[in-house]
Parts: structure tokens; sequence; C-alpha cells
């Protein structure tokens, strides 16, 4: 095996957070700006993180990935399962004092699926209409049975508005200042410098969250996030790199929070957009081969410390969801050069958009080095995320590094990125034998079965491969000695109920 070396930059270690330390307030450092804030149209890791404390879902999980109430106390399957009864709480109310009820559920969802540039839309696109039994009970029905939906109402399209707040102002202004039923409001929203939430003294929880203030700090350079908290102007520092964990876990001032999770980190090729190259985008031999030419292990070992998994798949080698009839290849150069002869070419030139985080510039770095050895130049575009996902969006692009958190179902951990039409398939890769697979995967309910079906999801990506996956990455979090209560969900999301100072 080649060897590579990595040398991470070091010249974004200036600036520093200023911020003044009161001990009500808990400074939390992100890897990048939230965005939009409004849950119908947020597209980051961010901002679901941020959206946890001031937008309550109807339904949430524990630390284990169980499905559990949130501001639905109970949910009732039909026979058929095309409908589900949810029963919602009766203690609750929006930021701007209004009651959440059935009314206000029935119009965020029709919102989502409604509103020009929902990202949700494509998420809830099972629901067919929304029924108000009675003020606290609605009955969503669906066009088919979906075993998922439920799980996908613990992430935003789960997080339910306040009807009168969002008819009150523009789309633009919403997104500043979303106005919900969780915990905290927001109290100032800087784009690109801080977001600031309060305490919401009626939220029905309200003894649950201990600190008055939070503030989240976009400081997209992880040695920067470090250099912060190790300063006290951070109390929580989300996305420690790997290889920084044993300098904290020998710090007797900090404390380190790691969490499994199936999350992965992938690089989607345009095959359909304004910006695709046609060489990649027409040739699935081309994508086979930067498939061959990368080493996954030795990325690993060398940006991560080998604390991640060399991974190929949207679920990570030790899942029960991962298909073992494709293992994690072994780099082969001369299979590589192999696959490009049959697609017609000696050489093909990609260029890669990603963002500017050292861990991935390093990633970019190595596979650059790499797919070289087997003819395939790689210009790496380094992007500031928020301009990343706009470019994304809108197909200008020949390839770009995606990652996603995970989700505790398997369909959500596919189908969100590669089904027909999902708000974040940036390549617009449309198969609609994989999306037949996808209903049948979420009307089936027993596991045994479940199984099978993403065998064979897996078994068609792998053959269209409309994207590479890289490796499946774990949360990991650094937080001062001082912070307790503090747990790593499977989700990657940071939840503040029951976290405290001590």
């Amino acid at each position: 095996m080649t060897n590579y070396k990595t040398a991470l930059s070091a010249g974004v270690l200036a600036l520093m957070v200023s911020t003044t330390a009161f001990g009500s307030d808990l400074r939390i450092g992100m890897r990048d700006d939230p965005g939009s804030l409004d849950p119908a149209t947020n597209a980051t890791f961010v901002g679901r993180v941020s959206l946890q404390s001031i937008c309550d879902k109807l339904v949430d999980i524990d630390a284990q990935g169980n499905l559990v109430p949130m501001l639905a106390t109970e949910w009732a399957w039909s026979a058929d399962g095309t409908e589900v009864t949810l029963t919602l709480r009766q203690d609750v109310v929006f930021h701007d004092g209004t009651p959440f009820n059935a009314e206000a559920v029935k119009y965020t969802l029709e919102r989502f699926k409604t509103l020009e540039g929902s990202r949700r839309a494509s998420e809830i696109s099972a629901i067919d209409t929304i029924e108000v039994a009675d003020e606290f009970t609605v009955v969503l029905k669906l066009k088919a049975p979906s075993v998922s939906l439920l799980t996908q109402l613990t992430d935003r399209a789960g997080m339910i508005v306040s009807p009168t707040a969002a008819q009150a102002v523009s789309a633009e202004d919403f997104a500043n200042a979303p106005v919900c039923a969780g915990p905290y409001s927001v109290a100032e929203y800087l784009p690109q410098e801080r977001l600031v939430i309060k305490k919401f003294a009626d939220h029905w929880r309200a003894d649950d969250y201990a600190f008055d203030t939070v503030t989240y700090l976009p400081i997209t350079d992880t040695n920067v996030r470090l250099l912060n908290l190790r300063s006290g102007d951070l109390d929580l520092a989300e996305n420690i790199a790997p290889n920084d964990l044993p300098s904290i876990e020998s710090d007797s001032s900090l404390q380190i929070a790691v969490g499994d999770q199936p999350a992965y980190e992938m690089i989607l090729f345009n095959l359909n957009g304004e910006g695709a190259n046609p060489t990649v985008a027409e040739n699935v031999a081309v994508r086979e081969a930067f498939n061959l030419a990368i080493d996954r292990e030795a990325i690993n070992q060398v940006v991560f410390g080998g604390r991640y998994a060399a991974g190929n798949q949207p679920f990570p080698p030790t899942s029960p969801w991962y298909n073992s009839d494709f293992p994690v290849p072994a780099r082969d150069v001369e299979a590589a050069r192999a696959k490009l002869a049959e697609a017609g070419v000696e050489s093909v030139e990609i260029d890669l958009m990603i963002s500017t985080s050292p861990e991935r510039l390093a990633v970019a770095e190595m596979m650059q080095a790499m797919l070289s050895e087997a003819g395939i130049t790689l210009n790496i575009e380094p992007t500031e995320f928020v301009s990343m996902r706009d470019r994304a969006t809108a197909g200008q692009f020949e390839a770009y590094v995606i990652g996603s958190s995970g989700r505790v179902d398997p369909d959500l951990n596919v189908s969100l990125v590669l089904a027909c039409g999902a708000a974040n398939n940036a390549g617009k890769y449309c198969n609609e034998d994989l999306d037949a697979l996808f209903a049948e995967g979420r009307a089936n309910s027993d596991d045994a079965a479940r199984k099978e079906i993403y065998r064979k999801v897996i078994a068609t990506i792998m053959a269209d491969m409309p994207g590479i996956y890289l490796y499946n990455q774990r949360a990991a979090y650094a937080m001062t000695a001082d912070i307790a209560g503090f747990t790593a969900y499977p989700d990657g999301i940071i939840r503040l109920d029951g976290v405290s100072r001590d």
C-alpha cells in the first residue's frame, strides 16, 4: 500500500470567540452556520441541532434510538398501515402564547407539503391528507403504508410551528426567527456570527432545562473550536476531530462524549443537473474506477486516527442493515484503469466541491493523490458550507462531498438522498426500481423481511453507483469538566434536557 501523508492546514487559528462568560449561558461551538431556521426550509445538520431546542417535534428518539412521545403522547396505526392517529399533548403553547392543537399540526404539515422551497415535502410525501378528529387528535392518512413515517417526524418534518406567527410575517423573517413550542425561543440570529436562544418559561418541560440562554457559534475550523474550548470561551464543542481525542482524554479540565450513529460521508455525483460532467454522468464505469482507486482504510487511519469505520455503504459494517455481499473494496489501481478503458477513456478530470473543514480537505487531498495514479485528476473546490449547499441544490457541481448524521430507520438513511425527487438528491439520480424497493421497505414492519429488501437496495446502488460512500463516522463532543448530564444520541443531535453546569 502506498503511504500517504496529509498535513492539515494550520493557518486559520487567528480569531478566538469573544463572548462574555455567564453562568446561565451555555456556549456551543458548531461546525457551520445553521442557515434557515424555518423547519420547512432548513437544509443543514447544524440547523437540525439548533432547531432541536427551538421547535418541539411530534415524536423524538431516546438515547437507544427508540421512538418516544414528544408533542404526540401516543399513536395508533390502522390495521392496514395506511392511517396513524396521533393523540396530542394538551399543556403546550407556542412561543407567541397561542395554543398548540390539532389544527396547528394540520397547518404545519400542509405548509411543509406546499411551501415554495420546502425541503420537507419529499420527506412526508407518504401523507395524503391530514384530518383533525378533535382539538387534540389528528389523523394522518397515507398514500401507502410507511413504517418509517414516525421516524421522519422525529426530525424537522415533525417540528410544529405557530400558524399565527407563520402567517403574520414574510418567509424570510420567519426563517430568521421561527415561532415554535420548544424549550427555547430565538433571541438573536446573526448569520455566520451567532445564534442566541432564550429559555421559554411556559414550556411544558421548562424545569428540565438549566440554562437561561444558549449561544451557538459557527466555527468551521475544528482546531479553532478546540482552542476556544480550552480557553474557556466555549462550554461544549461538537464534531471533534478524531485525531484530537487523545489530547482531550488526557486533559482533566475537559471531558468527551462519543456516540455511535448510522452516519456516513459520501461523494455524490451530478448525473442530470446542469453542471454534470458527461464523462462521469454517462459512464458508471468511470464512477466505479473512482471507487476502486481510493483506499478507505488509509484515509481512516491518516485523517481520523482509525476512529471511524472505513465504509462503502450508508450503514456501517457493524449494522444489521449492512449488505455483506459488498464488502469495502481494497484499492486496486489496475482495476480502476481497466474501468476507465471500459468507458473508452484513458483519463478523466473531475471537479469536487467540498466544505472548508480541515478534515474534509485532508480526505480530498488524499483521494487526489490516489486517483492521479489511476488516471483521474481530482480538482478540489473548497466552498463555504451554505454556498456549497446552494450550488448543490442548483445542480452547479460535478461531484461533491455530502455528509449525513444518520437516521435510525434504514429507509431514511438512504432514500432522503437517493430517491427520485428527494430534496437532498442534488445529483438528480432516479431509479424507479430503487424507489419501488423503498416503498416496499416502508410498507413492511418485519425486520427480517426489511433486511432482505435493503440488501436489494444496496445491490442496486452498487450497480448504478450514483455516489461513493467513504466512511462511517462517530459523533464526538468535547466539553468542560463542569458540564453534567450530557448524552450522545444516535442521530448526532444535541439535546439539552438534563444538561447543567456543576
